[in-house]
């Protein structure tokens, strides 16, 4: 995992994750709180270059920090539901999302809006990258990752939960701005290109698309998944 802000959010999350630390010089004064706790707990940190960082993240973009980071393994639906709390609730269900730049920004978004969690199909092979977490500036730290056993069983799992489900299509679908989004929602959202899968969308009770001016096809995945979480969290406020 590489960046300033998706490591310290593991740091402030979940520190005993943490198994090394690399860093720049000059990354020193900044991440002075990190490192007297690594001295604490007798995790190894190594000052390096920044050529030796480029090679660890296999990225330009590491903000003068690498880490490594035991990974989270995403939760059952069943066990996430018997936690849930009361009241409402928004998830989102990747269907065919694989960028890792698309999820980083999800997850950006859905930690911003305060999603509940991220869905994902039972033979998805979606996982947090080093990218992916990067351009999540700290998101992926705050929405977890649920794992979901077959499609029909999990759309009555959340229908039991009080969930309604709408699936995001570019054309087609009602007017985002136009509905009356339910307390306990979960948006499906599809890959760019290729969308979702069909029986999935036709199981959902609601079609739900954003207007726009034409001008261009459709947004990018993770900025329509912004505007429709923005959508949602102003019907709650």
């Amino acid at each position: 995992m590489y960046g300033l802000n998706a490591i310290d959010a593991v740091f402030r999350a979940r520190p005993e994750a943490i198994r090394k630390l690399y860093l720049s010089e000059s990354r020193i004064p900044a991440l002075q709180p990190l490192l007297k706790w690594c001295v604490a707990n007798k995790v190894g940190y190594r000052v390096v270059e920044e050529t030796d960082l480029h090679k660890l993240a296999a990225s330009a973009h590491h903000e003068g920090v690498v880490a490594e980071v035991l990974r989270v393994e995403p939760t059952s639906l069943s066990e996430w539901l018997r936690d849930l709390p009361a009241g409402p609730q928004c998830v989102l269900w990747l269907d065919g999302v694989g960028n890792p730049h698309n999820l980083g920004a999800i997850l950006r978004s859905a930690a911003h809006f305060g999603v509940n969690a991220v869905l994902l199909p039972k033979d998805s092979t979606l996982a947090l990258s080093g990218a992916a977490a990067r351009v999540a500036e700290g998101g992926a730290e705050a929405v977890p990752f649920v794992r979901l056993g077959r499609s029909d069983n999990a759309i009555a799992q959340l229908r039991s939960a009080g969930f309604e489900l709408a699936a995001t299509v570019v054309n087609g679908g009602g007017n985002l701005f136009d509905q009356e989004l339910p307390d306990r929602l979960a948006y499906v959202i599809g890959a760019e290109g290729e969308g979702m899968d069909r029986e999935l969308a036709a199981a959902c009770e609601h079609r739900l698309s954003i207007p726009g001016t034409g001008a261009v096809e459709s947004l990018n995945v993770a900025a329509a998944t912004a505007v429709l979480l923005a959508a949602w969290r102003a019907t709650r406020e």
